[in-house]
């Protein structure tokens, strides 16, 4: 059921001239998209706050705003481990190591690099890989969207998402990468903005941080209340990000030991995100030269160290409202499907009083969700005594689903702490990053497809013309790739359960054929391919073998059988990442020394960080310099580490 709230003329405004302004971008940057260059690379030409800003703000989709705020309200303040455990080493190690050999390599692209490193079949294998990714992750932002504008203004879902698609179709297909790149500067700003008013009302709300951790501390022995856990934790366990960590997978809401957090997502999913994906790479690559490049995600790591106070923050501040039920306030519920609905309505009210309970079990399994079995039972009263209208009945119904939607936390914050003005803003803030989401998915999806398996195997030796023109009709196709991916994380009630699902069967692999490439100059093409082939068709067998708790063998695994079962969805994530780069990573190495090399030491020039002449820094100031920057960047995000131990 939608949420009932309204939206007056100035927050339509808000939202038509945010639109408006977007397309407008992309219309103006059309008469410089010259050469195919221009169009997927932005001819080498941003400066680094801009490209460092885009590279932050192409990642500002539902992963951020919208998942980062469900797992803040499902796991509290653990999520920020993807920050300080997970994002900002890997940012660092990507803008001192890995940058030079992707910008000084002038491949276009992550595959084009590992052609140059190994042959062409990791490159196809990659780019097929990279490409199914990125259409999902694009999907998962739109879904998130059309959740977002059907539960909290109403409108249609089918029709949200094709809409806002056609908004980001449009100034991409015009602009190619430099229109996203200035949109998503703009985004980042709009996000800020909008976003930053809603934290500090309700932490205002609530209290304050010591109030609230105090409400958590009672969340934390008694998590069954909201339906977050069966379990009972020590009550540091949604506001301490290591204590309950050390104690165990058991001790903590996430369900992850100390290895999985720090090597599955610290090491493996964290450093296989921020170092192969060519969604972000390709923000710095197309950076004015080489320092620039290199400073581009260092400069992105400052803002991004600060984010948990606007993305994961509000997650808490929900479950502390719902414990206390402040004005009323509930986590959202998991919304009822339609088709549900014609199911459940009638077995309403056909029921009597004397088989409520009977009925409360065929009405729970019709819609496919836990109920309130009190509150079902009371609902068959009331229609009893009096017939209700099937409206009346479907309210009731969506009334008693225990299951969280997550995902709904951000929303329904919105709705309750934001005004009109001020709700057109934060609206246009979750649109701007949605929309950011899919814009950077499309254009790295465009530019893989168009060079790395358009240009390299279907239609080698073309015109500049030619390859802008497929650019454009894949574009296209994206999008409407995305539409379909959408409807798929339409069964996830967790952005970021699936995002990091997605990510382990591409990147975790990855990440280990790069760390043994870029460092090992004996790694050879048969053992990056086959390793490769193996550690991503370990990740799939994973997942086909497991289950997190609560979930039935289906989409979200064990559907050959489950072998082990996990504390949740994000542990499962985690083990799999663990699995598919230690099986590429050892598979690599074994194969790599079972066969010869292909590429001499004068090949690898430039490719392999032995072999490459080190970099000396031109930067005049001591402050603009990597190696300096990253160091202070590290310091800092221990310092944070340690003061929410």
């Amino acid at each position: 059921m939608p949420i009932n709230i309204h939206l007056q003329g100035i927050d339509y405004a808000i939202l038509f001239l945010y639109c408006l302004f977007v397309i407008g971008i992309g219309f103006a940057l059309k008469r410089y998209m010259k050469t195919s260059a221009d169009f997927f690379m932005s001819g080498q030409s941003i400066p680094a706050w801009v490209t460092g800003l885009a590279f932050l703000s192409a990642n500002l989709g539902a992963l951020e705003l919208v998942g980062m705020a469900a797992s803040g309200a499902k796991y509290g303040i653990m999520t920020c481990h993807f920050y300080w455990v997970g994002a900002i080493p890997a940012m660092v190690f990507l803008g001192i190591f890995m940058m030079p050999f992707y910008y000084g390599s002038k491949a276009r692209s992550v595959p084009e690099y590992l052609k140059l490193r190994f042959d062409e079949r990791i490159r196809c294998f990659n780019s097929l890989s990279f490409a199914v990714m990125t259409v999902f992750a694009s999907g998962i932002s739109m879904n998130a969207l059309a959740k977002l504008l059907h539960q909290l203004l109403g409108w249609n879902y089918d029709l949200s998402l094709w809409i806002c698609s056609a908004v980001v179709l449009l100034y991409v297909l015009k602009g190619g990468l430099t229109s996203a790149i200035y949109t998503e500067v703009l985004q980042f700003f709009m996000i800020v903005l909008g976003f930053a008013p809603v934290v500090y009302l309700s932490l205002k709300d609530i209290g304050g941080w010591t109030q609230l951790k105090s409400t958590l501390a009672k969340v934390a022995v008694d998590p069954a209340t909201l339906d977050l856990s069966t379990k009972t934790f020590a009550p540091d366990a949604w506001t301490s990000a290591w204590t309950p960590l050390l104690a165990g997978s058991s001790a903590n809401p996430m369900g992850i030991d100390l290895f999985s957090m720090v090597f599955g997502l610290g090491f493996v999913l964290s450093f296989g995100y921020w170092c192969t994906n060519f969604l972000v790479v390709q923000r710095a690559m197309a950076a004015r030269n080489m320092g620039a490049a290199r400073r581009t995600p260092l400069i992105a790591a400052v803002p991004k160290m600060l984010f948990p106070v606007l993305v994961i923050l509000p997650g808490m501040i929900a479950v502390g409202l719902a414990f206390t039920n402040k004005d009323g306030y509930r986590l959202p519920p998991r919304p009822v499907s339609n088709s549900a609905y014609t199911k459940a309505v009638p077995l309403v009210q056909e029921a009597k009083k004397a088989n409520a309970a009977t009925v409360s079990a065929a009405v729970s399994e019709a819609v496919g969700l836990k109920l309130s079995e009190p509150k079902i039972a009371a609902l068959i009263a009331a229609n009893s005594a009096k017939p209700l209208t099937d409206a009346e009945i479907r309210s009731g119904i969506q009334g008693a689903v225990l299951e969280n939607d997550y995902d709904g936390v951000i929303l329904s914050l919105v709705q309750k702490y934001c005004p009109p003005g001020l709700l057109g803003l934060a609206l246009t803030a979750l649109l701007a990053s949605f929309m950011s989401g899919m814009a950077g998915n499309v254009t790295a999806f465009n530019t893989v497809w168009t060079y790395d398996i358009y240009q390299a195997y279907i239609a080698p030796n073309k015109s500049d013309a030619h390859y802008m023109t497929m650019g454009r009709i894949i574009t296209v196709v994206g999008i409407l790739l995305s539409i379909a991916c959408s409807y798929v994380a339409s069964n996830y009630n967790n952005a970021m359960d699936i995002i990091q699902l997605v990510f382990g069967f591409v990147n975790a692999p990855l990440f280990a054929t790069f760390v043994l490439g870029m460092f090992w100059a004996r790694t050879t093409s048969h053992g990056a391919f086959f390793g490769l082939l193996a550690g991503t068709g370990a990740s799939a067998l994973f997942h086909a073998t497991t289950l997190a708790v609560g979930n039935a063998p289906g989409i979200k695994g064990g559907y050959l059988g489950v072998l082990a079962v996990f504390p949740s969805e994000m542990a499962q994530n985690f083990w799999l990442a663990t699995v598919a780069f230690c099986v590429c990573f050892f598979l690599t190495l074994f194969i790599s020394l079972a066969t010869k090399r292909t590429k001499s030491d004068e090949d690898l020039k430039g490719l392999v960080y032995s072999l490459t002449p080190k970099l000396v820094d031109e930067e005049k100031e001591w402050y603009l310099r990597p190696a300096f920057l990253g160091v202070v960047l590290l310091v800092v995000c221990v310092i944070m580490n340690i003061i929410f131990w």
